[in-house]
C-alpha cells in the first residue's frame, strides 16, 4: 500500500555553461532522497531541467554566432547527459523553452495582470547582466553586486511590477505558522530579518533590454522577466493551467513536498515563489530547503579560479557510485562540504574499499573456500540471543532502518549514509570476533561457522538495501554477488517498530548460493599515481590548473599566520573539557556594543555564556546552532551577568569571526576529543 505521494523537485540549471560537481551536488542529493521515498512506499514524482531564459544567454549565444535556441539546445543537452552519467532517477526533465511551459507563463502573467498584481511602470537602478537582477545603491557591496560581487551598471527602463507588498504579511504569518517550510532553520532566520520584516519592494517581472525570453501577449515588447518564467516550471511541469484546467497529475502531486535549492536561490523560492502562488491562489511547497555549497579545496568553485572540477572527470577516475558516496557523505547539513582529488581518493579507500568492499568481498570468498559457495542457516533450535555476540548484530541489523529513516526524514542525508556504514562496520567486527578462519580448522565448529557466514551475508544483505538509494550500482552488484534481491523497506520497518531482531536475522535466504567468483567494488587509489594521471588529463584538455593545484599543494593566498603560543603538555591539555553545546535561546545583552547572552543546552543541563559576537551574529541567527563549548572554564561575571563557559569562534585577518560547529550532526553534551 502506498504511503502517499511525494513530490521533489531541484532549482532548473541555468544554461550559461556546463555545470561544475558543486552544481552536479544538488541533483544527486535530490534523486537519493526520490529512490529512498520510492522504495519506502511513496508514489514519488522527481522533477528536474533546464532554465533557458535571459540576456546572459543572449549574450552568450551572439558571442558564439548561433541563435539563443542553438545555444540553449547544446548546453541542456549536456546537462540532461551529465544528471545521466550520474545515475539520477528523474522522472520529467522540463525546459523553460518547452511550448506548454511557455503558455502557461504568458497565461499566468495575463492572469495576476488581469486582477491587478501586475502594473507598469519604469525601473531605474544599478544592474547585474550575470544575475540578471537590479539593485539599489544601499544593497550594493562594495560597489558591486551582492550575490555575485561583479560589475553593476546604472539602468533604466519600462517594466511591469508585481505587487509583493500586498501578500508579504500573509506570507511572514505563513513562515511563523509552518516552521518546517523554510530549512535549515539559519536560512529561514535570513530570510525574515534581512528580506520580509524591513519591508519588500515591489519586483520587476518583465524586462524590453533584450528579446530572448517569453513575450507578454499583451504588450510584445517585453519578455518576462527569468524568476518568474523559472520558478513556475514547478507547476507548468505537472500540469498547471491558469485558466482552471489542470491535469489530473497536477491534482494529484501539488503542493511539492521539497524544493531541493541551493542555499544563494534561497531567497526567489521562500519569497516570490510563494508570493506568486498566493496571488495565482494555488497552495504552497510544505518545504523548501538550501543545501550548502560544494567546494573546492574550501573555496567556491570558479571557472575564473581554475579550481572548477566536472562529475565527468570524477566518474571517469572513481566511478559513479564513489562519486555519490563522496557528495552525499561529505556534505554537511547545514555547513559548507569540501572536495578535492585527494580526498574522494582517502574516502573511497577507507570506506568504499575496506570497510564496504573488504566486508564483501571476504564474506563471498569465506563461504566458497568453506562450503563451496552454499549458504546454509544451522541457528535451528537455537534461541537467537544464545550468543551474544550474533544477538548484538542482529540488533544493529534490525534497528538500522529506522535510524536511517528518521535520519532521511530530516533530510539529513549523510547521516543517514554514516548509519548504513555503521552496520558494515559492525559487520566487520563480527568477522573479528567470531575469527570464522579458527572455526574453519575445527570440524566440530562446522555448524557455527556455517551460521557466522549466514549471519554475515543477512547483515550484508540488509546494508546493501538500505544502500540503494545512494549508490544504487554498488547495491545491485552486492546483490548480485550474495545471490539475493533486495529486502523490502516495509519489511524492514515491522522488523525495527516491533523490535523483531529475530526476524531481521533471518532474511537472507537458506540454503542459497553466493557467486564462486567475488568482483572488486572499489580499487585502492594510490595518491601518487592518482595526481599523475590527473594532471596528465588536465594537461591533455590544455587545462592551466593541475589536480595538485587544486589540491591545495601551494598554499593560497587567503591563509592567516598567528604567533605561535608556548608549548604545553598533553596533561594540560587534557585538562580542558570540551562538549556540543545547543543554542536554545539568545538575547542581546543591554547596554553592551558586542556581547550576546546564550542559553545552551549542554547534555541534561542549560548553562548561560556571554560571548562577545554581537556584531557578527544576530540572536535569531544563534538560536538552534550546534556549537562547540569550553565546558570546565570557571564562572566569570561579565557586564554583570554570569558566564559559564566560552563558544569556541574563529577568527580571520579582519577580525570576523566564525563559530566552531561539528561537521556532522551530533548530539548536544558530545564530548569532543
Amino acid at each position: 500500500m502506498s504511503k502517499g505521494k511525494y513530490y521533489i523537485t531541484t532549482a532548473i540549471a541555468y544554461t550559461s555553461g556546463t555545470p561544475h560537481v558543486g552544481n552536479s551536488y544538488e541533483i544527486v542529493l535530490a534523486d537519493s532522497i526520490a529512490r529512498f521515498k520510492r522504495k519506502d512506499g511513496y508514489d514519488v514524482y522527481f522533477q528536474t531541467g533546464t532554465d533557458e531564459h535571459g540576456q546572459k544567454i543572449e549574450l552568450k549565444a551572439q558571442e558564439q554566432g548561433v541563435t539563443p535556441k542553438q545555444f540553449v539546445d547544446g548546453v541542456a543537452g549536456e546537462i540532461r547527459r551529465i544528471c545521466d552519467a550520474l545515475n539520477t532517477s528523474y522522472d520529467h526533465f522540463i525546459r523553460t523553452t518547452d511550448d506548454y511551459h511557455e503558455r502557461q507563463v504568458q497565461k499566468i502573467f495575463k492572469k495576476l495582470y488581469d486582477q491587478g498584481d501586475i502594473y507598469k511602470g519604469y525601473y531605474e537602478g544599478m544592474y547585474c547582466t550575470p544575475c540578471e537582477s537590479f539593485w539599489t545603491e544601499s544593497q550594493l557591496v562594495d560597489g558591486k553586486c551582492p550575490d555575485c560581487g561583479r560589475e553593476v551598471k546604472p539602468a533604466r527602463e519600462e517594466a511591469y511590477f508585481f505587487r509583493m507588498s500586498k501578500y508579504a504579511d500573509r506570507l511572514i504569518e505563513h513562515i511563523n505558522t509552518h516552521p518546517e517550510f523554510i530549512q535549515p532553520v539559519s536560512r529561514k532566520n535570513e530570510m525574515m530579518n534581512n528580506f520580509l520584516l524591513p519591508g519588500l519592494q515591489d519586483l520587476c517581472v518583465s524586462r524590453t533590454s533584450y528579446t530572448w525570453g517569453i513575450p507578454v501577449t499583451f504588450d510584445e515588447k517585453h519578455v518576462i522577466y527569468v524568476w518568474m518564467d523559472a520558478l513556475s516550471n514547478y507547476i507548468t511541469g505537472i500540469g498547471y493551467d491558469a485558466d482552471g484546467a489542470d491535469s489530473e497529475q497536477y491534482r494529484r502531486f501539488w503542493p511539492a513536498d521539497l524544493h531541493l535549492i541551493g542555499k544563494d536561490i534561497i531567497r526567489f523560492h521562500t519569497i516570490y515563489w510563494p508570493i506568486f502562488l498566493m496571488a495565482l491562489g494555488e497552495p504552497l511547497p510544505k518545504q523548501v530547503f538550501g543545501h550548502p555549497w560544494l567546494l573546492m579545496n574550501n573555496d567556491k568553485m570558479s571557472k575564473s579560479k581554475g579550481n572548477v572540477i566536472y562529475a565527468d572527470d570524477l566518474i571517469d577516475v572513481f566511478g559513479v557510485d564513489a562519486v555519490r558516496y563522496y557528495v552525499l557523505h561529505e556534505m554537511p547539513y547545514d555547513n559548507d562540504g569540501n572536495l578535492t582529488w585527494e580526498l574522494v581518493a582517502e574516502r573511497t579507500n577507507s570506506d568504499l574499499a575496506n570497510t564496504l568492499g573488504n566486508l564483501v568481498n571476504r564474506t563471498v570468498s569465506m563461504s566458497n573456500k568453506y562450503f563451496g559457495g552454499q549458504v546454509e542457516n544451522r541457528r535451528v533450535g537455537v534461541d537467537a540471543g544464545e550468543e551474544d555476540v550474533d544477538a548484538d548484530l542482529f540488533r544493529t541489523a534490525a534497528d538500522t532502518y529506522g535510524r536511517v529513516s528518521k535520519k532521511m526524514d530530516e533530510l539529513r542525508v549523510a547521516d543517514a549514509i554514516t548509519e548504513i556504514f555503521a552496520l558494515f562496520k559492525r559487520c566487520n567486527k563480527y568477522i573479528d570476533e567470531t575469527m570464522p578462519w579458527a572455526l574453519a580448522k575445527d570440524e566440530s565448529k562446522k555448524d557455527r561457522l556455517a551460521t557466522v557466514l549466514y549471519n554475515l551475508l543477512n547483515g550484508i544483505l540488509i546494508g546493501a538495501s538500505l544502500l540503494e538509494p545512494y549508490m544504487p550500482e554498488t547495491a545491485e552488484k552486492i546483490m548480485a554477488q550474495i545471490n539475493a534481491r533486495p529486502v523490502d523497506f516495509a519489511v524492514l520497518e515491522e522488523c525495527a517498530a516491533s523490535g523483531d531482531a529475530a526476524r531481521a536475522a533471518a532474511l537472507y535466504p537458506d540454503s542459497n548460493k553466493v557467486t564462486e567468483t567475488p568482483e572488486i567494488l572499489f580499487a585502492r587509489q594510490d595518491l601518487k599515481e592518482l595526481i599523475e594521471r590527473v594532471d596528465a588529463m588536465y594537461e591533455a584538455r590544455g587545462d592551466a590548473a593541475g589536480a595538485a593545484d587544486q589540491a591545495g599543494a601551494e598554499p593560497p593566498e587567503d591563509v592567516i599566520d598567528v604567533e605561535p603560543k608556548a608549548e604545553i603538555s598533553y596533561d594540560v591539555f587534557d585538562q580542558c573539557q570540551f562538549r556540543v553545546g545547543e543554542i536554545i535561546d539568545c538575547r542581546e545583552v543591554p547596554k553592551s556594543k558586542k556581547l550576546l547572552c546564550s542559553q545552551v543546552r549542554i547534555g541534561s543541563e542549560v548553562r548561560q555564556i556571554l560571548s562577545g559576537i554581537k556584531q557578527h551574529y544576530s540572536p535569531e541567527e544563534m538560536v538552534g546552532k550546534k556549537v562547540m563549548v569550553l565546558v570546565n572554564l570557571k564562572p566569570r561575571e561579565i557586564a554583570g551577568m554570569m558566564s559559564e563557559g566560552m563558544l569556541l569562534c574563529a577568527e580571520d585577518a579582519e577580525g570576523r569571526l566564525a563559530l566552531v560547529t561539528p561537521e556532522r550532526e551530533m548530539p548536544s553534551g558530545a564530548e569532543i576529543c
